[in-house]
Parts: structure tokens; C-alpha cells; sequence
């Protein structure tokens, strides 16, 4: 990230399943700041792998980065964005969020529970004049399909599900590669914050509008075959 410091932006080490860690880091920004008006969760990563071979305690990972760090740091800067009477947490979700693929059970659930989550929290909120936003990101060139990719093979390639999660790998390396650059994200989220009136979701990157188009109208069975047949 030394690239962000080099153009004037400071960095604070944090670790988001660490609730010293964030309790730490967002007490220096309030030392040094005085305000916190916006707050990004972006932290998280893919554990694929089928439900029967992913251990409960690397789903229970999953969910602690991709939810509860999620939750730990919204929890921190609330009383600061309430004492001020506003705010706007923005919760990086996907569109995976919204619908299901073999072999990604924990990701996708953990995506969906962001997704339910944040929906509350807009609720919740609006009294006190802080904005919840939900970025869904679809294909994007960064590294976490590599990471995705690495876990799907680790789990799988001794099982019952090794020829389908091949096959997986491949449609992630094909996708991924014609992606969508990062930057199309960080539009996404300096378009929210720059709102007014913010839409409670933005759909952005390589794929996602036409998935979660399709899923929306296609009936269930439908879907699931269809994305069956993309992985052969």
C-alpha cells in the first residue's frame, strides 16, 4: 500500500478480527482527526471449497473476516458518527451476495449475511442521520481469485470433488483475467459518498449486472443449471 502513502494518503495498520487492534486504530484517527465520516469495510477473502470438506473452523474464519470484522469496526466508529449526527458506512458485499455456486457455501453465506446485515443497519441508522451503502463488485483484477483459487484446489483435490473443482478454477482463471480494473470500485464508492441521498446499492464490474439480472428473473432450478453448465 505504499503507493496510497506516496500520494498523501496515511496508513494505519489494523487487523480486523482483532478487536485491540481496531479499538487501537480507531482511536488514533480520532486523536488526530477529531471525526470520523466515513467508513469503508473492504477487508475480506474467498474460502471455496464444497461444505462437506471446508472445516468448521476455516468457516468460522471466514465469516470473522468477511462479517464480524465487518460488524467490530462498524461498531467502533458508531458512537463517534451518532455523537456528530451523521455518517455513511459503505460494506463492500459482491454478487455473490446474492446468489450460490458449488463449492463457494461459506463465501457466498458470508456475503449474504453483509448483505442482511447491512440492510438492517440502514434502518437502524437513519434516525440518526447515517447512511448505509452496499457496493456489489463483480469480476475485479485484483488478487483475490488467486487466493480463491489456491483454497478451492487445497480442499479439494484429494475428494470426491476434484473434476468439478478443476473445472472451477478454470472459469475463475478465464473470468478474473478479462475482469474489471479496481478503479471501477473506488468510482463506485466516491459516487456514494459524494451523494446526497446515496442508493442503498451499487452494482459494479465485469459480470454482475447480467448475473444478478439473471437471477432475479430466471426461475431457481434454471439458474442452477445454467451455472452448472458454465463450469463443465
Amino acid at each position: 500500500m505504499q503507493d496510497l502513502k506516496e500520494a498523501g494518503i496515511r496508513l494505519l495498520q489494523m487487523d480486523v478480527t482483532d478487536e485491540a487492534s481496531t479499538s487501537k486504530g480507531i482511536r488514533e484517527i480520532m486523536d488526530t482527526e477529531k471525526r470520523i465520516d466515513v467508513l469503508v469495510n473492504n477487508a475480506g477473502y474467498g474460502s471455496y471449497g464444497s461444505v462437506e470438506n471446508v472445516p468448521l473452523s476455516e468457516a468460522k474464519y471466514q465469516f470473522e473476516v468477511n462479517v464480524f470484522g465487518l460488524a467490530r469496526l462498524s461498531q467502533a466508529v458508531l458512537p463517534y458518527m451518532r455523537a456528530q449526527k451523521s455518517g455513511l458506512i459503505i460494506n463492500i458485499s459482491s454478487m455473490a451476495g446474492k446468489f450460490g455456486e458449488p463449492h463457494g457455501g461459506w463465501y457466498h453465506a458470508s456475503k449474504y449475511a453483509v448483505e442482511g446485515l447491512s440492510d438492517c443497519m440502514r434502518m437502524e441508522l437513519k434516525p440518526f442521520g447515517i447512511d448505509v451503502v452496499i457496493i456489489e463488485p463483480g469480476a475485479i483484477k485484483t488478487e483475490w481469485n488467486k487466493i480463491a483459487e489456491d483454497n478451492l484446489a487445497k480442499m479439494s483435490m484429494d475428494t470426491a470433488y476434484r473434476d468439478s473443482a478443476n473445472s472451477q478454477i478454470k472459469r475463475f482463471e478465464s473470468m478474473y483475467r478479462h475482469g474489471s480494473e479496481p478503479i471501477v470500485i473506488a468510482k463506485a464508492i466516491a459516487k456514494a459518498i459524494g451523494s446526497k441521498h446515496p442508493k442503498t446499492r451499487y452494482v459494479a464490474g465485469k459480470g454482475a449486472r447480467a448475473i444478478l439480472w439473471a437471477k432475479k428473473i430466471l426461475p431457481d432450478k434454471l439458474f442452477d443449471k445454467i451455472v452448472l453448465k458454465v463450469m463443465e
